[in-house]
């Protein structure tokens, strides 16, 4: 008997992922809160579509509304549950799944931020696995239709899943995990998993709050040098206190992180490499929006405390200061409030020392 899946989250991460190993025949429940969402997808199926790849299809995995969860108490217990809301809904999702698993059975944190931390205070770390969406620009576009506007990593050399153990040590589950994500694009299993948490930290740092508060998509962030310059500093930052953490980077974006740390240093070696790669990266739709640019435009809360506002803090531990980051979150927290509108003069005018 396969294994029984929850996935906690049937947005544009969870959404995808869940589809796709759905329709490769896996055993897989949606639980999500957004009650339009649920019953289309209960009606018609999940419809999973490519700005550019492969041809449209409507996965039709079991789907249940948050309040419909209790259901899981009457059949066979959880097997392995993927988190994939926003940081700020990491514990109670924890907390509400955690009563359903199997003896054996296991979280993972599909999500960005580092939440394996908090899932830990819920079900504790030997049930804990993460695993990291590595540009893979989906977004949740109307009920019961998830759109991905960048091109597939399998169609472009990147990997998109790593998925890897608290501990680094590369075990059935991971393997197992891997197996599951495999369906939806390229993955691997990593034995650096918070090296991975933390690259991915700073690619969603450099490119998040920006879209959030500029309104601008990707490509368009790209073409403007003072955003790229402001970008590049969020994320040497953002370098600087993983290494001072103790952590192993992965590449960014295809560029070694010291090369991002030096051009946001200043460097103008680093800096020419840094703007080769950015302006030539493969995209896909010139209108993909990074996930908070989309919140943003949705009026949802934005994740900007746990991905900007945490590398602010984390450097603190360290006694590093991270100026460029404090200052996105608030004007990201701004525009949230309604305080200002979103603007690219937020950005390509502020001023730092």
């Amino acid at each position: 008997m396969g294994k029984r899946i929850v996935i906690v989250g049937a947005g544009a991460v969870g959404g995808y992922t869940g589809a796709h190993m759905a329709q490769a025949g896996e055993d897989v429940t949606f639980v999500d809160p957004w009650p339009e969402h649920v019953e289309e997808i209960k009606k018609n199926g999940l419809r999973i579509t490519h700005h550019q790849g492969p041809e449209p299809f409507a996965a039709k995995p079991r789907a249940l509304h948050l309040t419909e969860a209790q259901q899981l108490a009457k059949e066979p217990p959880v097997d392995i549950a993927f988190i994939c809301m926003k940081s700020y809904d990491t514990q109670w999702a924890a907390t509400m799944i955690r009563q359903y698993l199997s003896p054996g059975g296991y979280v993972v944190s599909l999500q960005n931020c580092m939440n394996e931390a908090t899932i830990a205070e819920v079900v504790g770390w030997g049930r804990v696995l993460g695993c990291i969406a590595s540009n893979i620009s989906v977004g949740l576009i109307e009920p019961g239709h998830v759109h991905r506007g960048g091109i597939r990593g399998k169609d472009r050399g990147h990997t998109v899943y790593r998925t890897g153990e608290v501990h680094g040590r590369i075990t059935e589950r991971a393997q197992e995990v891997l197996r599951l994500v495999s369906y939806a694009d390229s993955a691997k299993a990593t034995d650096n998993l918070w090296g991975e948490r933390w690259s991915k930290l700073v690619t969603n740092s450099m490119a998040n709050g920006v879209s959030a508060c500029t309104g601008l998509s990707g490509a368009h962030m790209a073409q403007d040098e003072r955003i790229r310059r402001f970008q590049a500093r969020l994320g040497s930052e953002a370098i600087r206190i993983g290494e001072a953490l103790g952590y192993k980077l992965e590449e960014i974006n295809h560029l070694p992180p010291e090369v991002i740390a030096r051009a946001g240093e200043g460097d103008a070696a680093a800096l020419a490499r840094y703007d080769e790669r950015v302006l030539t990266q493969p995209r896909g739709s010139a209108e993909q929006r990074p996930s908070m640019g989309q919140d943003m435009a949705k009026g949802r809360r934005t994740e900007i405390e746990f991905l900007n506002g945490f590398v602010v803090r984390e450097g603190e531990k360290v006694g590093l200061a991270a100026r460029a980051n404090e200052r996105l979150v608030d004007l990201v927290k701004k525009v949230e409030r309604g305080e200002l509108k979103q603007d690219p003069s937020h950005i390509t005018e502020l001023r730092l020392n």
